[in-house]
Order: C-alpha cells, then sequence, then structure tokens
C-alpha cells in the first residue's frame, strides 16, 4: 500500500497523551495516530452505512420495497423456535 505524509498540529494535552500511549505500547506514535485515524474512518464508515439504511427502512416501510412478507415470517418462526429451545 501507498503511503503519503500528512503533517497536522496537535493540541499540546493530545501531543502528550499521544507520546504517552506509544510509549505504553513500545510503539511509534505515528503508528498509533495512524491506527486511531483508521479506526475512526471504519467507524465513520459504518454509521454512515447504518444511516443509509435507517433512512430507507423510514422511506420505504410498507411498500414493495419492504421486507418481503414470507422471509419476514420465516424469521420471525426461528426465533420463536429457538426462545423455546433455550427456555
Amino acid at each position: 500500500m501507498a503511503m503519503r505524509n500528512f503533517h497536522i498540529s496537535l493540541p499540546e494535552e493530545v501531543y502528550v497523551a499521544l507520546r504517552a500511549r506509544a510509549e505504553r505500547m513500545k510503539r511509534p506514535a505515528k503508528s498509533v495516530a495512524r491506527e486511531a485515524i483508521e479506526s475512526w474512518l471504519q467507524h465513520c464508515r459504518k454509521a454512515s452505512r447504518h444511516q443509509a439504511i435507517s433512512e430507507f427502512a423510514k422511506n420505504f416501510a410498507g411498500t414493495e420495497f419492504d421486507l418481503d412478507t414470507q422471509l419476514e415470517a420465516a424469521g420471525a418462526e426461528h426465533v420463536a423456535g429457538a426462545n423455546r429451545n433455550t427456555s
């Protein structure tokens, strides 16, 4: 994977916390920062996907694009059966 440099200024408090965390982990601070940014971006992608699915569900509830009734019934039966088996 190609790497690009990206320089940012950090508030002193954030910088000190990052350096301390990296030292405790015995890892370079830039690696810890990179992983934190990657994790945040992944969280943003998941949140965006969740929002899109939620909006779709709200907009198309009760239409032909709503959940297939046979599939919904089969799922409900499966859950009910699973609940009986665990009781």
